[in-house]
């Protein structure tokens, strides 16, 4: 049994990191799932790096579990390196459950074989094992993570928007009023507040056309209103070729502007239900 669990195991987790690695490089792979290609987008570098890295520790760690055999020194350096390994395959499978739609198929064979090893190599450490896998993962369910996928997908209307914002609620009223038709995102989604914290918006509502030509934002219900019943106000397209009179960086200054119209302001945290006529913007943490 511990050749089996020590040589054998790690020899074809080997075999099977290698293969994978070659096919890669013939730009193919074992794994076609969609999670597997999700799954290199969420490395802060090339995943080649990765299945070299892991060449490099399941050959080490065939070596130290056939010197194990006869060495309780060796034994323990397998396993501390086991061990190790384990940990990082489960932050690595943890934060992908979470943020991708499905979980990569090459790491989640990786991490049962790591998963099996272990148990056939120290059942009686297996307990041990099971306990930091499990804190590993309850720890990065914590974690707001931001789903690796679009909300904004097809042609359309969508209002990020909260249940406790008056600005919000006279939006969603007119939409009612005239038929029509939008996909609501909570404020509360993760990758809706990343959204408008990168382009500098502190209030809701906001409404994002996308059309073949380009996507727009409209903030501030009053624009939002206006631009459907007037047809006056409206914000220029983020694809369009915008003016050279625009700010250092080429922006319209008032694109992204979300103070110039009254709306419910929005932190990090979940706030209180806002006044309608509270215009002031809540500091960020």
């Amino acid at each position: 049994m511990a050749f089996f669990s020590r040589v054998f195991l790690p020899f074809l987790l080997l075999t099977y990191i290698s293969v994978e690695t070659y096919l890669k490089l013939q730009d193919t792979s074992l794994c076609a799932a969609e999670g597997c290609k999700l799954a290199g987008e969420l490395l802060r570098f090339d995943a080649m790096y990765l299945n070299y890295f892991g060449i490099v520790s399941m050959f080490v760690l065939l070596g130290l579990g056939y010197l194990s055999l006869q060495s309780k020194l060796m034994e323990r350096l397998f396993l501390m390196l086991l061990y190790s390994a384990i940990a990082f395959e489960t932050t690595i499978l943890s934060y992908q459950f979470f943020a991708n739609p499905e979980p990569c198929l090459f790491c989640l064979t990786i991490f049962s074989t790591l998963i099996a090893i272990a148990l056939f190599s120290r059942f009686k450490s297996f307990a041990f094992v099971v306990a930091v896998v499990l804190s590993i993962f309850v720890g990065i369910n914590t974690l707001a993570i931001v789903k690796n996928k679009a909300y904004v997908s097809a042609e359309g209307l969508y209002l990020i928007q909260s249940e406790t914002c008056v600005h919000c609620k006279q939006v969603k009223k007119y939409f009612a009023e005239q038929n029509i038709a939008y996909t609501p995102i909570s404020v509360n989604e993760v990758n809706a507040r990343s959204f408008l914290k990168f382009v500098d918006i502190s209030t809701i509502p906001v409404l994002v056309l996308k059309e073949k030509s380009g996507t727009t934002l409209l903030t501030g219900d009053k624009k939002i209103i206006a631009h459907f019943s007037e047809k006056k106000e409206t914000v220029p397209s983020l694809t369009e070729e915008l003016p050279q009179s625009s700010s250092s960086l080429g922006v319209p200054t008032d694109l992204f502007s979300a103070t110039s119209e009254p709306g419910c302001a929005i932190t990090i945290v979940e706030t209180a239900p806002c006044e309608d006529d509270n215009t002031t913007r809540t500091p960020q943490h």
